[in-house]
């Protein structure tokens, strides 16, 4: 490509970028806003059950065949031939705010997207950039009936259907 036909593609990623960092700080605010208001552990559980929520209208979107997130190619994260996904914008701003704890939580749209879809399988992180890992990796598992029943239901329980989420920030 042309320097000229780089330009209006540098430009996308800049757009993705502010939209995605605009994002991350909206996800915090609420984040920081009902961990003050409610305590820790209440806070907590607000906003794992509104990220499940989150997620699953992100699911019913894919199923109508709607967009689920920008790609690498327009700048949302980079992913590298070994399945490693590397500068993750959200994990960035999380990072930058010194949030991990309370940002990490947002990936939990992972795992609620695709139990959407289809809830006999899940997606989960093995290794989670907004956890502090230095990089995503995902694995796509069966669920049991625990797990679909506590999505179904929106259990607090259901967090466990991701391990390394439920895990948070604490070392490995």
């Amino acid at each position: 490509m042309s320097e000229e036909e780089l330009v209006p593609l540098r430009e996308a990623k800049e757009q993705v970028e502010t939209a995605i960092t605009r994002i991350a700080l909206l996800h915090l605010a609420f984040s920081k806003t009902l961990v003050e208001e409610f305590g820790s552990d209440m806070g907590k559980e607000l906003i794992t059950r509104s990220v499940l929520r989150y997620g699953r209208w992100v699911g019913e979107r894919m199923k109508r065949g709607l967009p689920d997130y920008p790609t690498a190619k327009y700048g949302a994260y980079v992913e590298r031939e070994n399945g490693r996904i590397y500068d993750c914008i959200l994990a960035k701003i999380f990072r930058e705010y010194n949030e991990l704890d309370l940002g990490g939580l947002y990936c939990y749209v992972d795992p609620a997207k695709i139990m959407s879809t289809d809830p006999t399988i899940k997606m989960i992180h093995n290794d989670c950039a907004a956890c502090g890992d230095e990089y995503c990796t995902f694995a796509e598992l069966p669920t049991n009936e625990k797990e679909r029943s506590d999505f179904a239901n929106a259990r607090s329980d259901w967090k466990n259907v991701d391990p390394r989420l439920a895990r948070g920030t604490m070392t490995r």
